[in-house]
Formats: C-alpha cells, sequence, structure tokens
C-alpha cells in the first residue's frame, strides 16, 4: 500500500461543448491550466459516442476490449487523476436499463454538454505515480 498527503491548490472547471471530444477537451484544459498532478472530482454531462476500454482477463497485462458505440448515453460519472500531466480518466454511462464504463478514450463525444471539475495538486510529495501503478 502506499500513499501520499498533499493540498489542494485551486479547483478547475472544463466544459466540453456539444460534438467535442472529452479526453482530448480534458488534455487542452490539463494545458491550458498547466495542471502537472490533479484528481479528477466529478464528471457529468451526456454523450453521443461513447469509446472507453475494459480489462477482459485476469493476467498482467490483462487483454483489453475497446467498445464503441453511436448511442446517445448519460454520463453519471467521470473519475481519475492527471499523473505528471498526463489524463487517466474513467467514464461511466448509462443508458435507460443499464450502467457501464471504463477508460476514457479518444472518440467519446459530448452530446448536450459535459462538465468536468479537477482539483489541482500541484506538486506531489515523492513519486507522483506510485499510487497509480499500484492501483493498475
Amino acid at each position: 500500500m502506499l500513499s501520499r498527503v498533499t493540498d489542494v491548490k485551486r479547483i478547475v472547471m472544463v466544459r466540453i461543448n456539444p460534438g467535442d471530444d472529452i479526453l482530448l477537451g480534458l488534455r487542452q484544459a490539463v494545458k491550458e491550466h498547466g495542471l502537472k498532478n490533479a484528481v479528477i472530482l466529478t464528471g457529468f454531462g451526456s454523450v453521443r459516442h461513447s469509446h472507453f476500454h475494459v480489462v477482459m482477463s485476469n493476467e498482467l497485462p490483462p487483454a483489453e476490449s475497446y467498445p464503441k458505440s453511436a448511442q446517445p448515453l448519460d454520463i453519471v460519472a467521470i473519475g481519475g487523476m492527471i499523473i505528471d500531466g498526463r489524463v487517466h480518466a474513467h467514464i461511466d454511462l448509462s443508458d435507460e436499463r443499464n450502467g457501464f464504463g471504463g477508460h476514457l478514450e479518444e472518440g467519446c463525444l459530448a452530446l448536450t454538454f459535459t462538465v468536468v471539475a479537477m482539483a489541482d495538486l500541484g506538486e506531489v510529495t515523492g513519486e507522483a505515480g506510485d499510487c497509480q501503478e499500484e492501483a493498475e
């Protein structure tokens, strides 16, 4: 087990417009606001096209699947971290019957809008990716 203690410097709010790629928008916001390490606190909205990946086996590294869909879906949640300027986000989606999701991929397009809040952690004591490496 690894853990780190840090302070939140500021909250960055991002709105992804209809038709825009959510992951590309998050990457752009990270660059524009100079985020090095951050926590994705929340995200919500809807998508017109989804693209994510999920693990498919217990082996390391695991086999993966990359589902895509042009079905309109609600975004129930977006979470994750920015580690050394790199976005690692997961997205939870739902339709009228099911919930599903995984690691956010390029090609996941906002339908009405998508709003994401990120907590800027600035410099993190120790290796920022330590906790990430253990989790994956």
